[in-house]
């Protein structure tokens, strides 16, 4: 949000303690222009394709496309799928979810989500459906049978990274979210650690890092976020302790 100078002049000392009521009116026209000119600046979430690059050890083994589409009124399907890459190729695996959402103004609601790692096992296959009436979440999740109560505020690993896009566009920096994970759900934290201007194939980008932990986990995901490009992560990274276990490094990106 831009920075408005103060005028620091001040006016002479007038006669008379009474209200001026032609000065209020200006200051009301300009604090109301000033709103409306803070409001006109504002992102909002918008579709988008975005390619990373994983990294692990030093190598990249995979690369993902990402995207975000809308299909009607508040819905909309975020999309992922990996193919392997160098030594990535002795491997199987071929990863790939979507999620079906609805962007409200009180929340992002997960109404499916779906995914498998290619390989045709049931393991990895995910296959749950949210159902925001009869407040449910049911399916299976790597062979686990889901029956869940439906809180609000509950996403799933793909769903979340939405949710906090919209979180950050809505000037919100989210304490919290609770995660689906097979048939329970886990809390994670989300804490603001700073800020990095990150080196991409398409320039240098302002971005600002975010921590994910889960209570009594080794591991600790961080995100880089872009402001300026609607806060899409920029740079994903896992660590363990003091190793890391793999970073997604942005190749490309397209925003409407």
């Amino acid at each position: 949000m831009p920075q408005y100078a103060v005028d620091e002049c001040r006016p002479r000392p007038r006669s008379s303690t009474r209200p001026d009521p032609g000065r209020a009116g200006v200051l009301a026209a300009a604090l109301a222009a000033l709103l409306m000119s803070a409001t006109a600046g504002a992102d909002e979430l918008k579709p988008f394709e975005a390619s990373y690059a994983w990294e692990w050890r030093g190598m990249t083994v995979a690369v993902s496309n990402l995207k975000l589409e809308k299909r009607s009124g508040d819905t909309w399907t975020y999309s992922s799928k990996s193919e392997p890459r160098g030594l990535g190729r002795l491997l199987s695996e071929r990863p790939k979810t979507v999620s079906v959402l609805r962007v409200t103004s009180a929340q992002v609601e997960p109404l499916s989500y779906k995914g498998d790692d290619g390989t045709g096992s049931t393991r990895r296959k995910v296959d749950v459906e949210y159902d925001w009436e009869k407040h449910r979440v049911t399916g299976v999740y790597e062979d686990t049978p889901v029956d869940l109560p439906l809180t609000p505020g509950v996403q799933d690993e793909a769903s979340v990274q939405v949710a906090l896009m919209v979180e950050l566009l809505r000037g919100h920096t989210p304490e919290r979210f609770e995660l689906l994970d097979k048939n329970s759900v886990r809390e994670y934290s989300y804490v603001r650690e700073g800020e990095e201007t990150l080196k991409t194939p398409f320039g240098d980008v302002a971005t600002v890092i975010y921590r994910s932990h889960r209570a009594n986990s080794p591991h600790v995901n961080r995100y880089w976020c872009a402001p300026g490009r609607g806060y899409i992560p920029i740079r994903v990274q896992q660590k363990r302790g003091d190793d890391v276990q793999w970073t997604m490094e942005i190749q490309s990106l397209r925003r409407e």
